[in-house]
């Protein structure tokens, strides 16, 4: 019996000492991946083992009792991308040191504040799917365009801008494969350009003062109304801070353009400002020798100074006005270098816009705010071409006040707004005056709600009352769930409606020649309802970082309205039948080191079903790769080359377009803190339309265009400097 006890107490000692020296402890250096310099406060966590440690000043951390077995670890530090690792602890592992080097968030991730969802939230924990320009990644890009942002959402996933003046360059946005009405376009979450003035509004707008660009696809009718049936694009304006900032960028093409852009922002304690300025110009340009303009002749002058208040702690207010003014001419090249020839063909855009800005918050009580928000617009707008002219002005304002109050579990915004649109056509028959005027009163509530830790559900109402067509229920949800750490799952619908309108895509291509004025009593608006899920994986492998989103999305636009041949012009008609757009949007990020890959994948399936047939939509293609490779050394060099690929697109004379491939390099140098230089080869392979086939039918002096569906201005390079103070 002795002998037994002695046994025992023999082999517990065994068991107990074999457990002690069979757990590891676990060593590592963390480390910035761009310097090299050790990050001190740095966490490591074992979510099974509930064990974690945090690192010295010399970046060095030490977890012990590890047992041995194969674990999943959590590296995470401010400001830092959070790493997850899967590691093996044996005997064999016993000495290891590990070393993990972390990637800096871009800047704009350090402060980034998402508005158009209106959440508290970060953007990782909003249900609704939401994308975002910053930081360095909106530097670049307007590097390659500053003059205006039709680059910036081009190379885009899911967006297409569409060209619809051969030869003044006016284009709209599309957000997977729909007309650019569908698409409703924000500054500060106030409406910007519509109707009348969305021919030329993503050309006439410098991105110098923007501090981001949010884009959310698919039907957002809770907040902004139930126009944004494609989706949304809301411009984020920079605001001031304590240190002053000033800001300067020179640009020069070799198509002689030039742009010039200044920006300005400090706050004086309970006062602040913002100024912005920019001057652009535009020399006709003809890379095809064709004698017609693939870059019109232009000048354009932007000034947007805003003032902000802070009466008081929990009180802010803005109040800012924004004036564009241009004159833009294309057209036969030896006519607008001076030339008197008879009967030249030209077409001769002369814009003016006056809008204000003003809002208002206020913090009521601890997690409660209320904000009143108003703009009014006025938009003057002149179209000239041989033996016509199309003038008007659009008058437009929009008011609104929202209450605010969050939760440890939940979210809700509801407010009231009223909207208000006039356009007076000038000088035209009464046939083909234009003139209209509506308004729209609405009411809305949404709510963000964390039922739990891994799922969270917004939903929302909106109720709408339009004056010519009466009440639009629109319900709205996102869904989201986060089973593992690195995986994030989305589920979201909605509806929406627009009303009926003759400032289309398909208008403006023509210069609303012979567009008669439309019966709106014998039209009904046009609803849409559609619904996308997408999957969010992220990833580190040793080095290598992945961040995919794979995204599935459908929209159905029910009785659309399209203009139609009669004996008298163009009519608007109702179409017996339906639009639809389905398809995928893929992105994958890598990163490398100092290298970052960027690839899209865009397939978009937009069809037209009428009487029972079934026609492609136009200038849509189906298929679309975005490829970025990124080299960078932080605040000292960075050079990207870029590649993108246009499917076959359906035109409208029934006809084809051809594939095409379009290449870029972008290189930009910073000397110091304050000054950069940058240079940019944009679609140096020189493709162009006019390569393929001719752009137009008929005498130059009077063309009928074809359907643009690729670029037209060829390889064209541009370099400048900005300074930064």
């Amino acid at each position: 019996m002795q002998i037994l006890r002695v046994l025992t107490v023999f082999c517990s000692l065994y068991l107990v000492s074999h457990a002690a020296f069979s757990q590891q402890t676990f060593r590592a250096k963390l480390l910035d991946s761009h310097t090299n310099d050790p990050l001190p406060g740095a966490s490591v966590y074992f979510p099974a083992l509930e064990l974690g440690g945090i690192s010295n000043a010399e970046g060095d951390v030490q977890v012990e009792g590890i047992p041995e077995g194969k674990y999943k670890i959590r590296i995470s530090y401010i400001s830092y991308e959070t790493q997850f690792h899967q590691l093996s602890f044996t005997s064999a592992s016993a000495d290891s040191t590990y070393t993990f080097r972390l990637e800096a968030h871009d800047e704009e991730l350090e402060e980034v504040v998402v508005t158009s969802t209106r959440s508290s939230r970060s953007i990782e924990d909003i249900p609704t799917r939401l994308e975002y320009i910053a930081g360095e990644e909106l530097a670049e890009k307007a590097n390659m365009k500053p003059g205006n942002i039709r680059m910036l959402l081009s190379e885009s996933t899911g967006i297409q801008t569409q060209q619809t003046s051969a030869t003044s360059y006016n284009s709209s946005i599309r957000i997977q494969g729909l007309d650019g009405r569908y698409t409703q376009l924000l500054r500060n979450g106030l409406p910007l350009y519509s109707g009348f003035s969305g021919g030329l509004s993503i050309m006439q707008i410098a991105p110098l003062d923007l501090k981001q660009v949010e884009v959310i696809k698919g039907a957002s009718s809770t907040l902004y109304g139930g126009g944004a049936i494609a989706g949304l694009v809301n411009l984020i304006a920079k605001t001031p801070e304590e240190e002053p900032e000033l800001s300067f960028m020179l640009n020069g093409t070799s198509a002689l353009g030039f742009d010039a852009s200044g920006f300005y922002a400090q706050k004086y304690g309970k006062v602040g400002t913002t100024l912005f300025a920019s001057y652009n110009k535009g020399t006709a340009y003809d890379p095809a020798d064709i004698g017609l303009t693939a870059i019109p002749e232009f000048d354009r002058f932007t000034l947007n100074p805003v003032l902000y208040f802070y009466p008081g702690e929990h009180t802010q207010l803005n109040v800012g006005i924004n004036f564009v003014t241009e004159e833009r001419l294309g057209g036969e090249l030896a006519y607008i270098k001076g030339d008197k020839l008879e009967n030249a063909y030209f077409e001769r855009n002369i814009t003016s816009r006056f809008s204000s800005q003003l809002l208002a918050t206020h913090k009521i009580a601890e997690n409660r705010n209320v904000e009143v928000k108003n703009s009014i617009s006025f938009y003057d707008r002149e179209i000239n071409i041989p033996e016509y002219r199309f003038a008007g002005e659009q008058r437009s304002s929009f008011t609104e006040i929202n209450y605010a109050a969050q939760s440890s579990s939940s979210e809700w915004v509801s407010g009231l707004n009223l909207w208000t649109e006039a356009f007076i056509h000038d000088d035209t028959p009464i046939a083909q005056d234009l003139s209209y005027s509506n308004y729209t009163v609405g009411a809305f509530g949404q709510n963000i709600w964390s039922i739990s830790e891994k799922w969270m559900l917004e939903s929302g109402f909106r109720l709408d009352y339009q004056r010519d067509y009466g009440l639009f229920p629109l319900p709205r949800f996102s869904l989201m769930v986060k089973p593992k750490d690195d995986l994030t799952l989305r589920l979201g619908g909605g509806m929406g409606y627009k009303s009926p309108t003759v400032f289309t895509e398909e208008a403006e291509r023509i210069q609303f020649q012979n567009v008669l004025n439309p019966d709106l009593e014998e039209l009904k608006p046009e609803r849409s309802f559609g619904g996308n899920f997408d999957i969010n994986y992220s990833k580190v492998f040793g080095e290598i970082g992945l961040n995919t989103n794979i995204l599935l999305f459908y929209t159905q636009i029910q009785d659309p309205l399209n203009l139609v041949n009669t004996t008298d012009g163009l009519d608007l008609r109702q179409v017996v039948g339906y639009i639809d757009t389905k398809g995928i949007e893929v992105n994958m990020k890598w990163s490398w080191k100092d290298f970052k890959l960027f690839s899209g994948y865009t397939l978009s399936d937009v069809h037209q079903y009428t009487n029972g047939e079934i026609e492609h939509f136009p200038l849509v293609a189906r298929h679309r790769l975005n490829n970025v490779l990124m080299y960078e050394k932080h605040e000292k060099f960075r050079i990207g080359l870029e590649g993108y690929y246009f499917s076959r697109q359906p035109l409208t004379d029934g006809r084809t377009g051809k594939p095409y491939w379009i290449f870029g390099l972008m290189a930009e140098k910073q000397f110091g803190e304050h000054l950069s230089v940058f240079l940019n080869f944009e679609n140096f392979t020189d493709t162009r339309q006019t390569e393929f086939e001719s752009i137009y039918t008929g005498d130059i002096s009077n063309p009928q265009f074809n359907d643009i569906y690729a670029p037209l201005d060829g390889f064209v390079s541009n370099g400048g400097i900005k300074l930064n103070f």
